[in-house]
């Protein structure tokens, strides 16, 4: 009598662990190695790519500038500085993030103020050409002033299946797709580096392109070298999205049967 009773509760726990075993093999999936490696090559491919020409990117409306002016007279200099600029002028002292650092907003009509200075346009000029513009109007009132031009708005967006989706401010205003990944702390092991979206604004439009991470050709590709306010999205691999309709389609229709079977050997 006790060994019948022993083999009922071995069997019973044996059915208990195969019910754990197959709710957590429904979480997982399997995936080819080669969909998780970045720019493979064939056979006939060149270990060495001709890379485009460089992104510059240039000035728009909406634009925040930070301009710093130096000269031989570092007090007379300081007063074309934002942070020496009054409040109710061009300058921007926010206390969101995104703009709390002084600078010169570019309005609507392409423009900012300097003082004494008044209106420049300066509306699709690169920075380097923003800042000769600017250090040949200084001339009249400093000597030999250097001017250097930074855009506080190169923003990039990074969503989806990444280890860290942000907002991310570009210092330098050059960035490339795998860079700005790599800021995110890379792809999850459920992104589709096959896939990868790119959204960016021309003009009035909305352009969406895909860029294939697994190939090297992705490096001729014109959305390989990100714009302002470009949005990367990474969506889930088709793994993702089954482990997760497994947990609650086949986990609970599994348990329930191995229950059951155990109900009905306790009863013999």
């Amino acid at each position: 009598m006790h060994k019948v009773i022993r083999k009922k509760e071995q069997f019973i726990f044996f059915v208990h662990w195969a019910a754990i075993v197959l709710w957590i093999a429904s979480l997982t999936g399997c995936t080819s190695a080669k969909k998780l490696v970045y720019f493979q090559g064939t056979t006939s491919s060149e270990d060495t790519i001709t890379m485009p020409e460089q992104f510059i990117p240039t000035i728009k409306k909406g634009d925040i500038l930070s301009i710093q002016v130096s000269s031989l007279n570092a007090e007379a200099s300081a007063y074309f500085n934002p942070a020496a600029v009054a409040d109710g002028g061009s300058t921007i002292n926010s206390s969101n993030p995104l703009t709390r650092t002084p600078g010169y907003l570019v309005d609507a009509d392409g423009t900012i103020k300097l003082p004494l200075v008044g209106q420049l346009a300066v509306v699709d000029l690169t920075n380097t050409k923003a800042a000769e513009l600017i250090r040949n109007k200084l001339t009249v009132y400093l000597k030999e002033p250097t001017v250097n031009v930074r855009n506080q708005n190169f923003r990039i967006s990074v969503l989806g299946e990444v280890t860290r989706p942000s907002l991310f401010t570009i210092p330098n205003e050059q960035i490339t797709l795998p860079e700005a990944l790599g800021l995110a702390g890379d792809l999850t092991i459920y992104g589709r580096r096959d896939n990868v979206l790119i959204i960016r604004e021309e003009g009035k439009k909305r352009v969406f392109a895909r860029l294939d991470l697994t190939r090297r050709d992705a490096f001729h590709s014109p959305y390989y070298s990100l714009h302002p306010n470009d949005v990367v999205y990474v969506e889930p691999g088709k793994v993702r999205v089954t482990s997760v309709d497994r947990v609650y389609v086949l986990a609970p229709v599994v348990i329930g049967v191995l229950s059951l079977i155990a109900i009905i050997a306790t009863r013999r």
